[in-house]
Parts: C-alpha cells; sequence; structure tokens
C-alpha cells in the first residue's frame, strides 16, 4: 500500500513538473512569438541621434552596420528607431548565432522579425550601389569616382592597383607598376565600404573575360605582346571620337611601328602632363609640352609608351585586336563637333589638310 502510495505520490510530481514544464515552454515561446514579431512601421521613430538609419522616399529604412560596430551596439539603434521590439532579445539571438554581422548598408523593405533582420545582417546582403567607370579614364579618375560613390577610398583603391601580388596574378609585365589599363570601364554594383582589392579584381577580371570575348587566341598571348595591345588600346581610346574611326588610327599607328616613326600621339602628352606631372588638363598641346622628357612622350621617343595611358573600351580594344590596313601614317581632326578625321597617306598631304582648315572661306 505504501508503495502504491509512493507511485502515487511520484506520478503527481512528475505530472505536476510536466505542466510546469508545457507551461513554461508555452510562455517562453509566446515572448519569443511576441519579441521575435515584426515591429510596426507606424511606431518607428527616426531621430538624428540614430546615426546610421534613415528612413527612404518609399518607406523603407537604411541601416548602417559600421566597421568595428558590435551586434549589441546595433541592436540598441534598432530599438530607439523602433525596427525591433526588445534589444536584450536581440542580443539572446546573437549569442545563438555562430556567425557576426557584417559590415555594409543593407535596406529593410517591409517589417521584418528580428530574427529575418539579423540573418540578413550576418549573410551580409547590402545594398549594392550603382557606379559606372567611364571609357578611357586613368587610375586616379576611377579612384575618385569609386570615392566620391562611397565605395572605397582613394588611396586604398590606387594602393590595391599597385599591388605587385595582384598585378602577378593576372600574368601582366613586372615593367608594370599598376593595373593602369587593364580595370574595365563599366557599370558596376558594388556594396559600400567594400574592399579596395576587392574591386580592383572584379575590375580585372571584367576585363579579361571582354578581352578575350573579343578574340579568344589572345589568352595565349604572352604577357608582354599582350600588354603591348593593351597600351595600343588606351591610346586609341583617347585618340578617336568617331567609332568607325578606332581601327584605321590603330593601323596608322601600328604602321608607324613597323618604319620606326615615332608614334606622336597628343594623348600620350596629355597623360604625362595630368597624371605624371600633376598639372590641369591643357586645353592644346604647345610646343614647349613636346619638349617634356618622359618615358610617355611619343613625340621624343619611339615605340610604345611603358604602359597603357587609360582604360579602354570595347571599340578601342577591338580596334587594338583588330587594326584596319591602310597605308595611312597621319591623322587630323577636321571637324571638333563631330570628332571626324582627314586620313593622309603623307606629311604633305597632312599639312595640306590643315591648311585647307584654317583657309578662309569667301562669300
Amino acid at each position: 500500500m505504501a508503495k502504491n502510495n509512493i507511485l502515487i505520490s511520484f506520478v503527481k510530481i512528475i505530472s505536476v513538473l510536466l505542466i510546469l514544464t508545457i507551461i513554461l515552454a508555452l510562455a517562453s515561446l509566446g515572448l519569443f512569438i511576441y519579441f521575435n514579431s515584426p515591429a510596426d512601421f507606424n511606431n518607428t521613430v527616426i531621430v538624428s541621434e540614430i546615426d546610421g538609419i534613415t528612413l527612404a522616399d518609399d518607406g523603407s529604412f537604411y541601416i548602417e552596420v559600421r566597421r568595428g560596430e558590435s551586434s549589441r551596439s546595433v541592436g540598441r539603434r534598432l530599438e530607439r528607431a523602433g525596427l525591433i521590439r526588445n534589444r536584450y532579445f536581440w542580443d539572446l539571438l546573437c549569442r545563438f548565432e555562430n556567425e557576426h554581422i557584417k559590415v555594409g548598408t543593407y535596406n529593410i523593405s517591409e517589417p521584418k522579425t528580428q530574427l529575418a533582420i539579423l540573418r540578413l545582417l550576418i549573410a551580409g546582403r547590402q545594398i549594392l550601389y550603382r557606379v559606372t567607370i567611364p571609357e578611357g579614364v586613368t587610375l586616379k579618375r576611377t579612384a575618385r569616382i569609386l570615392q566620391d560613390a562611397g565605395i572605397c577610398s582613394l588611396d586604398d583603391f590606387l594602393l590595391a592597383a599597385s599591388d605587385l601580388a595582384i598585378i602577378r596574378d593576372y600574368n601582366i609585365p613586372s615593367t608594370a607598376l599598376s593595373m593602369e589599363g587593364y580595370l574595365f570601364p563599366d557599370t558596376y554594383m558594388f556594396p559600400k565600404d567594400f574592399p579596395a582589392h576587392m574591386v580592383v579584381k572584379t575590375m580585372a577580371d571584367n576585363f579579361f573575360n571582354k578581352l578575350y570575348e573579343i578574340s579568344p587566341s589572345l589568352i595565349n598571348m604572352s604577357a608582354n605582346e599582350l600588354n603591348a595591345i593593351v597600351i595600343m588600346a588606351s591610346i586609341v581610346e583617347r585618340e578617336y571620337r568617331v567609332q568607325d574611326e578606332a581601327p584605321l588610327m590603330a593601323g596608322i599607328f601600328f604602321n608607324r611601328l613597323r618604319i620606326n616613326m615615332r608614334l606622336e600621339s597628343c594623348a600620350t602628352i596629355e597623360y604625362v602632363i595630368t597624371e605624371i606631372l600633376g598639372r590641369p588638363h591643357p586645353t592644346r598641346i604647345l610646343n614647349v609640352d613636346l619638349e617634356i622628357r618622359s618615358p610617355y612622350n611619343t613625340y621624343m621617343f619611339q615605340g610604345l609608351p611603358p604602359g597603357p595611358i587609360s582604360a579602354p573600351g570595347i571599340v578601342a580594344l577591338r580596334a587594338a585586336v583588330y587594326p584596319q590596313t591602310t597605308n595611312y601614317l597621319f591623322f587630323r581632326l577636321i571637324d571638333p563637333v563631330t570628332g571626324k578625321h582627314h586620313f593622309s597617306r603623307t606629311y604633305d598631304e597632312h599639312i595640306r589638310a590643315g591648311e585647307l582648315l584654317t583657309k578662309p572661306v569667301w562669300p
């Protein structure tokens, strides 16, 4: 009988504990559901003190996770803005996650649970910003564009673009001091504060993909042979304005190289003035500019300059790979509005074309 009483008491205790466990579990579940439930966007409070959380015109929110910031700090800002219900619940969730939140700028377009917001920040699914690098720009100009867009700092980009390890990875000649000419001008989507070396690699990968689309056989070229094509393309990029004339110009420059004639490209003089000497872009090239002693001065030295002078686009690259075969050796701008040039076989014809431009037209 005593044993039965003990058994009954034990069952009652177990039952009570089971009921309490169920009640505790249901209460915990209820608290989890409540605290994890999406906050009401209508109750959000965006004030100047809540730095890094802004309300967009479309009603969504931008959340900035700063470099070196803890998840607890992010939770406090989210709670103050009204985007989550409780920062302590946020801290608890963060403790159970194996990964840390990632630096970047994120967009919340609709109310989300705390868990969904946390996983968004852990996954690093950041807002991507569109940035366009025009054809014919230099590394320094590219760096300024990226810095102005908030992608990476100018100094970090130039440092990454001159990293010898990256240069070797892309089999660029050891004489190259930077990735000048090998970063394709295009429209990119980057997150804010993106690592500069990743920006450089993304643009370089794009460059070589585009180059091998023009001619798959280029992949078999030596580094020096390919570098010569890129240098030529960079010069053509800065010289042509009408697409159909780009292959003609490339053909002329190659003709000059074959007969050991100096390239005499004004674009290389501009590069010396603006990129090497750091002077403002000239409105016109003066005779004194042609006397600047630099290996990039193709009026003074024969052959190609030591490296590319700009970022060539598809038209210039294709022109350098497939130059038009002619007997031309000279070209001269004849229409500043349309950018058309006159092409000549002899220097006398070239001079006469210039005289026709300056000759007055009588009524």
